[in-house]
């Protein structure tokens, strides 16, 4: 992972040298986003009670709701030319946008509407779109992944009355949590109405609660579906067990192979290289996603390099009868879906043949084994040493009063390789108000109040920075 020397924090939350010369410099907006923090909280409660969960299975009229109220937000922030945007079969996006004064750099704005299903109601504290205040923490479906991030951006402007030192451009997604599926469309469609300078995705992470981070890569992702047959049709398991193999036991055999045995990827030819340690300790990983006590953790090298800068593999779903369905009966036919995240630097398309080639390289007893690619997203490589990243990074430390983390995310967020491709001139910082705590896509997720606070008044401060 690349690493700048300039404003580094050697611990992360440490103050870093000299943040604290240029903290009265931003005490007016400091002051202000304190005054407007309980209606801006207000304000997040209210999209929490809107249950926009963008799934096949859901309301899609909630979502609708849910961009309409995103867009009475941005009006009452300032905004002008407020409006819905729709391409064919998806559900709507939120666009506004303030006119950059002359010679001031514009800057877009990037957050979702959509969220999670809120799973079984019997999992989560309290009601999951009720929102609720507690030990700092405000609960509810979608609280921090990512109407927070709303809030962020609304409250930013909100900070300078409507009137910020630079141009912004905001857009409000309401498909992340489904894949984004048409968000190259809207892309595409209205590349011209989301042309911006800095490109500022609200939809990563702090590194833990207090310490602000700048999401510096993320991995990309490959998936593909693998189909073993070995029969015209099911046949009784005593009669032929012994001779003729099932489709299940010569799939689970093809699915083995992926991984060696300390739970590194096996597949040969893939990028990897070492990422930046931070403090992150198996402790923490162990409690963060709640390991069970005798797992042991997959793979070699530092834990970050592990989730951020190598592959990793995991098979999300097999077709095979359930226990309670099962019969004495040898399976014609199994089928499963492996999932690749890819390091940076990873092509999606070399990666997704390297794992075709060694699914169908594995000893299948002969079956016929079918692989179909289904998905790809690339991964992303941030340029931290652009001046225009370089001022999130001064403006986070001073409004939370603590050292930056560069951090890696093992996860994907494969339209930013889109923005990326648009906009090949514009700065891309990723950000978040998330942080290992929250829960996200969990029950009781969960954002703390505080690094809400901070992070309105980190990327009003960004904002400033970048007008110079």
């Amino acid at each position: 992972m690349q690493k700048s020397g300039k404003h580094r924090s050697p611990i992360p939350g440490q103050p870093t040298t000299g943040f604290s010369d240029n903290v009265w410099m931003h005490e007016d907006l400091r002051s202000t986003v304190r005054d407007l923090f309980p209606s801006l909280k207000a304000d997040l409660e209210a999209l929490i009670r809107i249950p926009s969960v963008s799934a096949a299975a859901y309301d899609s009229t909630q979502v609708v709701r849910s961009a309409e109220a995103t867009a009475e937000l941005l009006r009452d922030a300032g905004f002008r030319e407020v409006r819905l945007l729709t391409v064919p079969d998806a559900h709507p996006a939120v666009f506004g946008e303030i006119p950059a004064p002359p010679g001031a750099p514009t800057v877009l704005l990037y957050a979702h509407h959509d969220v999670q299903p809120p799973g079984p109601d019997e999992l989560w504290e309290e009601a999951p779109f009720e929102p609720i205040t507690r030990n700092g923490r405000l609960l509810g479906r979608g609280s921090s992944d990512d109407k927070a991030g709303i809030i962020v951006h609304t409250g930013a402007i909100k900070a300078f009355g409507g009137k910020p030192p630079v141009g912004v451009k905001v857009f409000v997604e309401g498909e992340e949590e489904i894949g984004s599926a048409h968000l190259g469309d809207y892309l595409e469609q209205y590349s011209d109405l989301l042309e911006a300078d800095v490109i500022v995705v609200a939809d990563s992470a702090n590194w833990k609660v207090g310490v602000p981070a700048l999401t510096t890569s993320l991995r990309g992702v490959v998936a593909v579906r693998v189909e073993v047959q070995v029969l015209d049709s099911g046949i009784h398991s005593g009669l032929a067990g012994g001779v003729v193999p099932d489709a299940l036991t010569v799939l689970s055999r093809i699915l083995a192979t992926l991984h060696t045995a300390d739970g590194s990827v096996a597949v040969p030819g893939l990028v990897e290289y070492e990422s930046d340690p931070l403090d992150l300790t198996e402790e923490m990983v162990r409690e963060d996603f709640g390991v069970r006590p005798g797992v042991r953790l997959m793979g070699d090298g530092t834990l970050t390099t592990r989730m951020w800068t190598k592959p990793s593999i995991s098979v999300l779903a097999i077709d095979a009868p359930s226990v309670a369905e099962s019969i004495n009966q040898l399976l014609p036919t199994a089928r499963a879906k492996v999932s690749m995240r890819i390091a940076p630097g990873q092509g999606p398309t070399a990666a997704s043949d390297a794992l075709c080639k060694h699914i169908l390289a594995a000893d299948a007893w002969g079956a016929e084994v079918t692989v179909v690619p289904t998905e790809q997203g690339s991964a992303f490589l941030a340029n931290i040493d652009d001046p225009r990243v370089a001022a999130f990074r001064e403006a986070f430390e001073v409004a939370y009063e603590a050292g930056v983390a560069e951090i890696g995310v093992g996860g994907s967020i494969p339209f930013v390789a889109d923005f990326e491709r648009l906009f090949p001139d514009a700065a891309i910082v990723l950000t978040g108000i998330a942080e290992p705590t929250c829960g996200a896509h969990g029950p009781n997720e969960s954002v703390d109040l505080g690094d809400l606070e901070s992070g309105i008044l980190g990327e009003a401060i960004a904002l400033r920075l970048l007008a110079g």
